[in-house]
């Protein structure tokens, strides 16, 4: 198993050099940040589900979340200002590699007939967001220890202007894009 961290600087750096036709190493896309979200609407009937959504999001990235809150009232969805709806954490620098290691390597390669990753989640300013629907592809998830599915998004933030040379980042540090 490669670390991504590794590859990035071994691999991907030269090769997006080459390909973009950069002439300085700090001019090449780098990976600045990844936003790991759990948004939780059931939490309006359930307020404890917030607190075992924590708890995974903790275990998944290593680092306690922030609990994100409504910012205004919706009366249609029974939706009050203040009330907990989500958890989110970021992640920077080793944890930010250590993550996307175990996210390549680990994770995604356990989903259910997985054929690649889409192309589409690119938000054309070079990040790119990736939907888990089960939080079970993490080996840190013990199956018999959870009350419910729950999903998460990974956002993952580059330094890349355009949504090709951020995919070229991506696939160069291993991943696994739908051919």
């Amino acid at each position: 198993m490669v670390l991504v961290e590794q590859q990035y600087k071994e691999v991907s750096i030269p090769d997006l050099m080459k390909h973009f036709g950069y002439t300085n190493p700090l001019q090449v896309p780098r990976l600045e940040k990844v936003v790991l979200n759990m948004g939780l609407g059931e939490a309006i009937q359930n307020p404890k589900i917030i607190d075992s959504a924590s708890e995974e999001l903790t275990k998944i990235a290593g680092q306690k979340p922030v609990i994100t809150r409504a910012r205004k009232s919706i009366a249609a969805f029974k939706l009050r200002l203040g009330v907990p709806i989500g958890c989110c954490v970021t992640l920077r620098k080793q944890r930010m590699y250590d993550f996307l290691t175990k996210l390549i390597h680990v994770a995604i390669p356990r989903i259910r007939d997985f054929r690649g990753i889409s192309n589409k989640g690119f938000d054309g300013r070079g990040n790119y967001t990736l939907g888990i629907k089960e939080q079970l592809i993490f080996p840190e998830i013990e199956y018999d220890k959870i009350d419910k599915i729950k999903g998460l998004n990974v956002t993952i933030v580059t330094t890349a202007k355009t949504d090709q040379e951020a995919r070229y980042l991506l696939a160069s540090i291993g991943m696994p894009f739908r051919k």
